[in-house]
C-alpha cells in the first residue's frame, strides 16, 4: 500500500542545536521554556528563515531540526491530518504533550513579544481526537471510547506508521479507526473529518461545551432549540442557566483559555499557604495536566489533605472560607464526602469518586504571576487580574496515594490501567483503593509506587502518563 505524500523527511542531525540559544544572535532568551520548530512544507524555507529571524530576535528559541527539545511546532496552511501522519513517522517520545499550533499562534505572540495564550483556535487537532469528540457529543460512549484509545496509541508508539499494515499488531484499533488511518494514509487527509470540522452541529455544541458548566446534553438542546451563539443563549428567556453556567459565562473570557504552568505553581503557592495557616499538617499537591509536565492546561487540579483523620473536609472547607475572605474566591461548587467503604471499589470509570471536593473560579493577580497572568492578544481593559479554574479534592491520608495516582491521569491512562487491573489481576482500582477479588481485600499504598508493586508493574513517573 502506498502512503500518503508526506512533508519532506527530516534531517538526521542529533547534537547540531545552531539558532537555538539567543545570545548567538546578540538577543537574550527571554522564554527559555519555549522552543519552537516551524514546519516547512507550504511555509517555503525563505519565509521559514525569515520567521525565525523575527522570532530568535524577540527572545525565542527556534529550533532548526525537529526533536524532542522542541515544545512548540508551527505550521502554515497544511492539512491537519497529514501533519499529524508526518509528527507520527517522527517517532518523538513527547509527542503526547508537544503543542502543535497553526501560524495564528505564532504572529500572535510575535505582535504581541511574547508566548501568547494558547487557545483554541490555535490547536491543529489530531483527526482521531476530532472523532472521539464528535462522538462524545453524540453520547456515544463506545465509539468515543474507541478513537480516543486509538489516539492515545499512535501517540506512544516508538516507531513511525507509514503503512496500515505496519499497524496490525497494535491493539485498540477497530474496524472504523482502520478506516479513517487507511484514508489518510493514502490521500493525506480524512473527508470524514473535514465534514464533521465544517459541520455547523459540531462547530455549535464545541462553542456551547466551552462554557463552564455546559456539557454535551445542554449543548445538544440549545442547538436544537435554534440558538447558534453564546450570545443566544444568554438572550434566550428559555434559557435557565444554573449558578456554575452563569459564572462560566461571567468569566468565560478567562477561563476558555490555557492557564500556564507559571500560574498554576502561583496559584498553588496561594492555596498552601492558606492550607498551612489553617493547619501545620496540612497537605497540598498539584496534580492533573501539570503533575504529568505539561506547561498548559484547562484548569488546575489539588489534592489535599491531613495526616489527622477525618479533618480533611473540614480542612477543605475551611480553605474555602480562607479564600473567600482573602477576596480571591469567584465561585465555588461544594461537594460534600459521601466515602463509604462498604460500597467500594467501584468498576465504572466515569464515576465521580466520593471525597469532599470543590470546584472553584479563582482570581489571581498579575503581581503573583512570575512573568504575569496570561492575556488575551489586544486585552486593554485595564484589569491586573484573570480568573482560573481551580478544582481540590479532600481524601483521608489513607486513600491519598489513590486518589493521587486518579487525578493525575491522564484519563486514557487511567483508563488502561483499572482495565489492566480487571481483565490480568482480578483487581478493581479506582481512586479509593485497590481490591483483590481472589483475597478479597483492599491492599495497603502510602505511595504510588506501592499500587504498581500490587499489580506487577514498574512504576511509571507521571510524566509519562499523558497518552
Amino acid at each position: 500500500m502506498l502512503h500518503a505524500t508526506m512533508l519532506p523527511p527530516m534531517r538526521k542531525r542529533q547534537r547540531r542545536t545552531e539558532g537555538t540559544e539567543g545570545p548567538r544572535y546578540g538577543v537574550e532568551v527571554k522564554f527559555p521554556d519555549v522552543r519552537l520548530y516551524l514546519v516547512e512544507k507550504k511555509m517555503g524555507a525563505t519565509r521559514r528563515g525569515f520567521l525565525a529571524q523575527l522570532a530568535r530576535a524577540k527572545g525565542f528559541l527556534v529550533e532548526d531540526v525537529l526533536s524532542e527539545r522542541v515544545t512548540h511546532v508551527v505550521s502554515e496552511q497544511n492539512q491537519a491530518q497529514e501533519l499529524w501522519q508526518w509528527l507520527r513517522r517522527q517517532a518523538l517520545n513527547n509527542l503526547p504533550t508537544l503543542h502543535v499550533l497553526d501560524i495564528g499562534w505564532f504572529t500572535d505572540s510575535m505582535r504581541e513579544g511574547r508566548p501568547v495564550t494558547l487557545e483554541a483556535r490555535h490547536h491543529i487537532q489530531d483527526a482521531f481526537e476530532v472523532m472521539a469528540e464528535s462522538y462524545e457529543f453524540s453520547q456515544c460512549d463506545g465509539q468515543c471510547l474507541a478513537f480516543r484509545r486509538a489516539a492515545s496509541v499512535l501517540k506512544s508508539v516508538p516507531w513511525p506508521v507509514e503503512r496500515l499494515g505496519a499497524a496490525t499488531r497494535l491493539p485498540c484499533l477497530g474496524e472504523h479507526t482502520r478506516a479513517v488511518m487507511e484514508e489518510i494514509l493514502q490521500c493525506g487527509r480524512s473527508f470524514e473529518v473535514e465534514k464533521i470540522l465544517c459541520n455547523d452541529r459540531y462547530q455549535r455544541l464545541k462553542l456551547f461545551t466551552s462554557v463552564f458548566g455546559v456539557g454535551p446534553k445542554t449543548a445538544e438542546k440549545w442547538h436544537r432549540g435554534g440558538l447558534r451563539t453564546l450570545n443566544d443563549a444568554l438572550e434566550d428567556p428559555g434559557v435557565e442557566l444554573n449558578s456554575m453556567q452563569k459564572a462560566g459565562f461571567r468569566h468565560h473570557g478567562d477561563i476558555s483559555r490555557a492557564v500556564s504552568r507559571a500560574e498554576a505553581l502561583a496559584l498553588g503557592e496561594i492555596l498552601h499557604q492558606a492550607a498551612l495557616g489553617i493547619s501545620a499538617h496540612a497537605v497540598l499537591v498539584l496534580t492533573g495536566g501539570f503533575r504529568r509536565g505539561k506547561e498548559f492546561g484547562h484548569d488546575v487540579d489539588f489534592l489535599l489533605s491531613t495526616p489527622e483523620q477525618g479533618k480533611e473536609e473540614t480542612l477543605l472547607l475551611s480553605l474555602v472560607d480562607s479564600l473567600r475572605r482573602q477576596g480571591i474566591l469567584l465561585y465555588c461548587d461544594h461537594h460534600p464526602s459521601t466515602f463509604d467503604i462498604n460500597n467500594l471499589p467501584g468498576v465504572s470509570f466515569e464515576a465521580m469518586d466520593h471525597f469532599a471536593k470543590s470546584f472553584l473560579i479563582l482570581r489571581l493577580e498579575d503581581r503573583q504571576v512570575e512573568g504575569g497572568v496570561q492575556r488575551p492578544e489586544g486585552q486593554h481593559d485595564g484589569r491586573s487580574w484573570r480568573a482560573v479554574r481551580v478544582d481540590v479534592v479532600a481524601p483521608p491520608m489513607e486513600r491519598y496515594a489513590f486518589t493521587l495516582l486518579g487525578w493525575t491521569g491522564s484519563r486514557q491512562f487511567e483508563r488502561d490501567l483499572r482495565r489492566f487491573a480487571r481483565k490480568e489481576k482480578r483487581m478493581l482500582l479506582d481512586n479509593h483503593g485497590l481490591w483483590d477479588k481472589t483475597k478479597k481485600e483492599f491492599l495497603p499504598a502510602e505511595r504510588e509506587e506501592d499500587i504498581f508493586a500490587h499489580l506487577g508493574l514498574e512504576y511509571l513517573e507521571p510524566q509519562l502518563r499523558n497518552a
